[in-house]
């Protein structure tokens, strides 16, 4: 989106120190700094007021930088507090998007599915709407949101906003930003019910994405999840649910699996149905299609055209992904994060595919309220499902601990017929034992 120096110093009561200058978007990290977008220099592990000169010499339009750090060499936009800066120009850039995409802000959240649903919702949008955009990656916090905004066109006819939670208020507050008019909910978990005291407060958590919905705006909920389901109470605006119940608005059924895990789905909207192949592994991915093909509709999208679309899904990396060594070796690579629940799901993507040995080298699950007994229970869950499990680096799934190395060499000594699950929390960064194995 196209924005000014002059812009930002309006909406931030800061000061621009040389000539205005005109950027296309946002970006905080100079890695992925695009010529031509503002770098806002964020004080957080790292101070950025550090890297103004690397995202000069990058392109940069301009920066946004701390009272008296401008550096020479580009204009910079001297403010209180560059975090504040970066939520004053998600609002600047929400209210410019009223232009285009009124109607069609969507927000999403759960504890498992967020971004794959984002990822499905953004391709049924481009079906019918050119200029959608969505969040990149898994920008879903207090930086993610307004950046996902400012980084949309200017002719954004539709946007997907992901949203995530670690406390009570975090979305309230990002939806203060973003002001969703349509709200996604997906599944309520234990994600981060360690700062929320259990499951129930994670969905009350969860549940401030409906409430935060205007009287004439829709929230989409899964009637499969109970919790889910009951935010029907939590909202001022209509309900429309999806899922394999009867009775959801618009209902899916899984009618067939292939060799590696995706699924045959038809959709149910009404007296019309439409069937479509995922082609993204895991039987819980159909109700994750179900959710964009529901949105789709409320956006008047044709439910043949929405679900035609899943096949242009553009997935995120490291989830749910199937890869193959150089020597031959399966791997599932769902290592960006992990929760109880979706634990459960990855083993059922796993055992839908006909192999002699299911393996899953499992990191640990940060941030979930119980945590031995969470993980003792995903344990004995991939155990009753036949799915041998490889603990990296933590013993709360059971005694015997793994290191990347013994971990590669447990699987690699499998032999052939053997598929892998990779999965654990971000802070396990068990993407290691990907690309250890990726590179036999």
């Amino acid at each position: 989106m196209r924005i000014t120096a002059l812009d930002v110093a309006n909406c931030t009561g800061g000061t621009v120190s040389g000539n205005d200058a005109v950027a296309n978007g946002i970006s905080f990290d100079t890695r992925t700094l695009s010529p031509g977008q503002a770098f806002v220099a964020i004080v957080a592990e790292r101070d950025g007021h550090e890297f103004v000169g690397a995202a000069r010499d990058g392109g940069a339009a301009f920066a946004v930088v701390g009272r008296a750090r401008s550096v020479e060499g580009i204009t910079c936009v001297e403010v209180d507090d560059t975090s504040a800066a970066v939520t004053a120009i998600g609002h600047l850039c929400r209210t410019r998007l009223d232009a285009g995409a009124k109607g069609r802000v969507v927000g999403v959240t759960g504890s498992a599915g967020k971004t794959s649903t984002k990822d499905f919702l953004h391709a049924v949008l481009r079906s019918s709407f050119a200029h959608a955009h969505a969040a990149f990656k898994s920008f879903n916090n207090d930086m993610g949101v307004p950046v996902t905004m400012a980084n949309a066109p200017d002719d954004c006819d539709a946007i997907v906003l992901e949203m995530g939670m670690r406390g009570f208020g975090e979305i309230t507050r990002l939806c203060e930003v973003g002001r969703p008019d349509i709200g996604v909910v997906t599944i309520v978990g234990d994600a981060h019910g360690d700062r929320v005291g259990g499951i129930d407060g994670v969905a009350r958590a969860k549940s401030e994405l409906v409430a935060a919905l205007p009287a004439h705006g829709i929230a989409v909920l899964n009637a499969d999840d109970h919790r889910v389901a009951a935010m029907a109470q939590s909202t001022p605006a209509r309900v429309v649910t999806y899922g394999q119940a009867e009775g959801s608005t618009v209902r899916f059924t899984i009618v067939g699996v292939d060799g590696d895990g995706c699924c045959t789905v038809d959709f149910i909207a009404g007296n019309e149905s439409a069937r479509a192949t995922l082609v993204v592994p895991g039987p819980h991915m159909a109700a994750n299609a179900c959710a964009a093909v529901a949105v789709g509709l409320e956006c008047g999208i044709p439910l043949a055209t929405a679900v035609a679309a899943l096949a242009n899904v553009e997935m995120a990396g490291q989830r749910v992904q199937w890869c193959t060594s150089k020597s031959g070796i399966r791997i599932l690579d769902d290592s960006y994060n992990a929760n109880p629940s979706s634990m459960v799901a990855a083993f059922h993507t796993l055992r839908a595919v006909d192999a002699t040995n299911h393996v899953a080298v499992l990191g640990a699950m940060a941030e979930i309220s119980e945590p031995a007994a969470s993980h003792r229970h995903v344990w004995q869950y991939a155990c009753d499902m036949d799915i041998d499990v490889i603990a990296l680096e933590t013993d709360l799934y059971g005694p015997v601990v793994s290191s990347v190395d013994e971990a590669v060499a447990q699987v690699v000594g499998l032999g052939p017929g053997t598929v892998i699950l990779v999965k654990g929390s971000r802070s396990a960064r068990t993407e290691r034992v990907v690309e250890a194995l990726l590179a036999l």
